[in-house]
């Protein structure tokens, strides 16, 4: 894990507790910084230290890490980079920032990166428990999990397919947009479509693999539409999106819609008319 990153980088990741680290955050001359069991600390050659003492990282180290992470082919993932995202080889998400590159209204590439948001993916066995129990132990619904970025949705997105997988031995596709998804154990019922889009695979799923469930994550306002054809379909649909409140959800089409708060938890929970559900 992390192997991409510079040596001196990885010198200080490595002192940390590595199950509290869930994002670190390389910014070209500015200090490196960690989001650290949900707190933001700056990061020194012994650990956690103060701004003024933490490593700051140089443009050439952030452009060193993101080709190692790239395999050392930026052709190879051109695609991913036009997204401004790298997926690493341990499923360690990269997204980027830098001089946005435009021809006729598309991205053709990111150039100039100056910074770096490396998301690390943890298996927390057991964390979907509550949600499982609340709203799967007696039927196979859809379910759009709210919440903001690093609230643990696609930990728990995960950990849900594994109980569904091995309690309900239900055929589940995984939607792996960004290759993150599906990382760990999700189940010996599972298949996995990657860098696909929401549309293209859940298409190809539907008339191919005939799954009972489809999971995907981080649903935008144009995946709605592939939703309601897998819903209409007679295909359940679980799901998360960057939201936190059910009137901000752009079309009804679930069953259950569950706002996660700080460390995975279950913080609302509404039925499909909007009615809380205790």
């Amino acid at each position: 894990m992390l192997e991409f990153l510079p040596q001196r980088i990885l010198d200080a990741v490595q002192a940390l507790n590595f199950g509290k680290l869930y994002e670190l955050r390389m910014r070209a001359d500015m200090p490196l910084s960690a989001n650290l069991g949900g707190n933001y600390v700056f990061l020194g050659k012994s650990g956690v230290v103060s701004p003024a003492e933490a490593i700051f990282p140089t443009k050439e180290e952030v452009e060193t890490a993101l080709l190692a992470a790239c395999g050392y082919s930026l052709y190879a993932v051109e695609s991913e980079l036009r997204e401004s995202f790298v997926t690493a080889a341990n499923g360690e998400r990269l997204g980027i920032a830098g001089t946005v590159v435009r021809e006729g209204g598309k991205v053709l590439a990111v150039r100039d990166v100056t910074s770096l948001c490396i998301r690390i993916p943890h298996e927390v066995r057991g964390c979907a428990e509550e949600i499982y129990g609340k709203i799967f132990s007696e039927g196979l619904p859809s379910l759009l999990l709210l919440g903001r970025p690093g609230e643990g949705k696609t930990t728990i997105l995960r950990d849900l397919a594994r109980l569904l997988s091995e309690r309900k031995l239900c055929n589940l596709l995984l939607c792996d947009e960004r290759g993150e998804l599906a990382r760990g154990n999700v189940g010996l019922t599972s298949d996995v479509v990657r860098y696909a889009d929401k549309e293209s695979a859940f298409t190809c799923a539907i008339r191919a693999m005939r799954p009972d469930v489809i999971v995907c994550d981080e649903l935008l306002p144009a995946d709605y539409g592939a939703v309601r054809g897998a819903t209409e379909s007679g295909i359940p649909v679980i799901a998360s999106a960057h939201l936190l409140r059910y009137e901000d959800v752009p079309q009804k089409l679930f069953s259950h819609y569950v706002l996660l708060g700080r460390g995975g938890k279950v913080s609302a929970h509404w039925d499909e008319e909007g009615n809380r559900v205790d």
